[in-house]
């Protein structure tokens, strides 16, 4: 079944050069990078675009995409999640997401429409935060990393995380999305 979105032509990655399908969602995501670059003080290899999480929850397994992992050093330190609409709803699944993707706790999980933001310690899950221009910049996230141990996430957990994503993005998911990859157990 193919996508719904609409396909404006191709867009040349801002992170990487890799040629992308150019779409609504894709424009926002190429807009965020740039943000994050050009007034958050990042290096293009500080960050990771369209990294590919492997979940399993119970016997079901699939892929969800994050569209940005951003580094503080050697370590992962800010998980981004861009989606439409509302960011409320997007809290939840991205902190799991924050939980899985480096076997520790991410300290800061953001979620974006790419016009607001929330902000969210990844630690306690509450928004300490709100609007683009509060994402942490590069300085901050050095700082804080530093400070904050990279704690592993207990098995019992990361399972009941796993369990949370798949929910919101896999079985919540539009059947035309063409992003979520469910996987053969």
């Amino acid at each position: 079944m193919e996508g719904h979105h609409l396909i404006l032509g191709t867009v040349r990655d801002f992170l990487t050069g890799a040629e992308l399908e150019l779409t609504h969602d894709e424009q926002n995501r190429q807009a965020i990078a740039r943000f994050l670059v050009s007034a958050k003080g990042f290096a293009r290899d500080d960050i990771t675009p369209r990294y590919q999480l492997e979940i399993r929850a119970g016997d079901k397994r699939a892929i969800v995409p994050v569209d940005f992992l951003v580094r503080a050093g050697q370590r992962i330190a800010m998980l981004i999640k861009y989606g439409p609409g509302s960011l409320v709803t997007r809290q939840r699944p991205a902190l799991a997401a924050g939980r899985l993707v480096a076997g520790h706790q991410i300290p800061w999980v953001v979620v974006t429409n790419g016009e607001d933001a929330h902000i969210l310690d990844g630690y306690s899950g509450k928004v300490v935060s709100k609007g683009l221009a509060q994402i942490p910049d590069k300085t901050v996230l050095a700082r804080d990393t530093a400070f904050r141990e990279a704690d592993a996430i207990p098995s019992r957990r990361a399972d009941m995380e796993a369990r949370i994503l798949y929910v919101y993005e896999v079985d919540g998911a539009c059947p035309c999305d063409t992003t979520i990859c469910r996987l053969n157990a």
